[in-house]
């Protein structure tokens, strides 16, 4: 019997110069990560600049070099030693969280409410809700001055965090589209074994929403921790500044208008007040992401 030819395996022509190239999507990999590596500079110049210009001598520190020469930490002491920094610091640490805290959980209950119960003009009451985002903050500003005057809580720390016990339409908004994708099953079961609303809310509602909640704190606490607006509007005495405020103090202080031009002071005040921001951005990375990604898989 005549011995059957064994035949070589074929390969196509250029199947070899092609697996040794980076694949496509390799390629795109790489320049996604190039990407995200030029817009991060681009986002952390200003931020190192001002690191560099906090490190400087005062005749030094608007001029071309980045490495300061001499470094003087020292900057950062004599803010302490020219204004009360400490003082200011927890003012904000305290009223960022009540200002969190508050409408955190004022605007999850009633989200909640807007989300599960069902009653008589529930979309009417949602629209309306929804349309005071549309008020600028300055409309409703003289009125608001004068509801906390007539309260006595001018030059107080109440108005910066109060007004949130009563929510915020935008916050009540993002909490409801998380509350509507919940189950609705899951309520009804827990009814059934006699739970009541309140319980419905704190055992089911909130730890399902857990990442949501957390957006919505980190964001409040942002926005409170930079706001100038309300400090200029009802602080008066320097001891109850929180640390925007008290930076628009040292400007008018060291700055060039009437100021001393102490320039070096307030660029070390102003990263003072910005690493407070990164850190708690930082710990709660986790869930903030996690809050980001399930909005999108979930609108």
């Amino acid at each position: 019997m005549a011995e059957e030819a064994v035949a070589a395996p074929t390969q196509e022509p250029g199947r070899a110069l092609d697996a040794d190239r980076p694949s496509v999507s390799g390629l795109k990999r790489i320049g996604f990560i190039a990407l995200l590596f030029a817009a991060s500079a681009v986002f952390l110049t200003p931020f190192v600049w001002l690191l560099s210009a906090s490190l400087k001598a005062r005749s030094q520190v608007f001029n071309r070099d980045w490495i300061p020469d001499p470094v003087q930490p020292g900057n950062y002491a004599e803010v302490f030693n020219q204004a009360p920094f400490l003082s200011w610091l927890g003012n904000s640490g305290l009223v960022g969280v009540l200002a969190a805290g508050s409408v955190t959980i004022s605007s999850a209950v009633v989200a909640f409410a807007f989300a599960y119960f069902r009653f008589p003009f529930r979309n009417v009451l949602f629209g309306l809700v929804l349309a005071t985002m549309m008020l600028p903050g300055a409309v409703t500003m003289i009125p608001t001055f004068l509801i906390w005057k007539g309260l006595g809580q001018v030059n107080t720390l109440t108005p910066l965090w109060a007004g949130n016990l009563f929510a915020s339409a935008f916050y009540i908004f993002l909490l409801r589209q998380f509350f509507l994708t919940l189950p609705r099953e899951l309520f009804e079961a827990a009814r059934v074994d006699g739970a009541n609303y309140i319980q419905m809310f704190r055992s089911i509602a909130v730890p399902l929403v857990r990442p949501a909640l957390i957006v919505v704190f980190i964001f409040e606490l942002k926005a409170s921790w930079t706001d100038l607006i309300k400090p200029l509007i009802y602080l008066q005495n320097s001891e109850l500044f929180t640390l925007p405020r008290g930076l628009k103090a040292l400007v008018d202080a060291f700055g060039t208008q009437g100021g001393e031009g102490k320039w070096e002071l307030l660029m070390a005040a102003s990263v003072l007040v910005t690493l407070p921001v990164i850190v708690i951005f930082f710990l709660g990375q986790r869930y903030f992401m996690e809050g980001i990604a399930t909005t999108g898989s979930k609108g």
